[in-house]
């Protein structure tokens, strides 16, 4: 099993220096990755999610700048809210400078109101993620110029570079039918967001009817604290997970104050290394 750590993105622990110092920790501890996630413009009328919330990009380029060997991912990237070339362009950027370090998570979106302060329609975002993600691949590792005759996008002899120097990794996020469709046809890997043991354990089955390969990840995003949730039932989870063939966890933190912050994640290493 592998531990990924969301990073301070959000909340009164987020800034410059928290995100430098958990993405430095989180490195100087063995975790496998720090994550960031993905929300632009929030309704006033939305409990959730948060509204302060630094851009998730940004975010990790500034994580990357402060570390050597540390994965960097999203979780997750809605591919609807941006345009496809634009991000093929910012996400090989992200990966040539960092090093080769990025997994982009990705899907569909869910908060109609952030579509519509975008200007994108919600009803399209599923065709939408679905022509971005052939996009992104035809940007990253076609032949160059580039060629793409979409329903939203165009390109007539498009010379976009730089191209990674490997194949970035794509995670498809979302257990809906749709999403999981997607992550069958164009995914390295799948993300669950805060689903249970058995509700991870069939979506893993139907997952690994489709895609068996050792290389296509199930990661899971959960919610755990290092000092305020209880070890004994995480330890319990951490087996669940990985009996129905979870490979990869996720957690973000819940401490209002960057040396809080700090010490929960520090706390959670002590679980991981329990079961690694």
């Amino acid at each position: 099993m592998r531990f990924g750590i969301h990073l301070p993105q959000y909340g009164r622990a987020a800034g410059p220096d928290g995100i430098t110092r958990a993405a430095r920790q989180a490195e100087d501890l063995g975790f496998a990755d720090v994550w960031v996630s993905d929300h632009l413009a929030i309704p006033a009328s939305a409990p959730y999610p948060p509204a302060f919330l630094y851009e998730p990009l940004i975010t990790l380029t500034w994580a990357a700048a402060a570390t050597q060997r540390i994965g960097l991912g999203t979780s997750v990237l809605v591919l609807p809210y941006r345009h496809p070339v634009h991000l093929a362009k910012e996400l090989a950027s992200l990966d040539n400078l960092s090093g080769g370090r990025l997994v982009v998570g990705a899907a569909a979106g869910w908060l109609q109101g952030e579509f519509d302060a975008l200007g994108v329609p919600f009803a399209e975002r599923g065709p939408r993620t679905d022509e971005a993600l052939d996009v992104l691949r035809a940007c990253w590792e076609g032949p160059q110029p580039v060629d793409f005759d979409g329903k939203f996008t165009t390109l007539d002899q498009m010379r976009i570079m730089p191209t990674p120097d490997r194949h970035i990794p794509i995670w498809i996020g979302g257990s809906s039918a749709p999403a999981l469709r997607r992550a069958v046809a164009h995914g390295d890997g799948w993300q669950g967001t805060f689903l249970d043991v058995d509700a991870a354990a069939a979506v893993a089955a139907t997952l690994r009817a489709e895609r068996p390969e050792s290389t296509f990840t199930l990661s899971m995003r959960v919610d755990w604290d290092g000092l305020s949730s209880d070890h004994d039932d995480l330890r319990r989870q951490l087996a669940g997970y990985a009996e129905a063939g979870i490979s990869h966890v996720i957690t973000s933190v819940r401490q209002n104050t960057i040396d809080d912050w700090l010490r929960s994640v520090e706390a959670l290493r002590d679980l991981a290394a329990s079961v690694a």
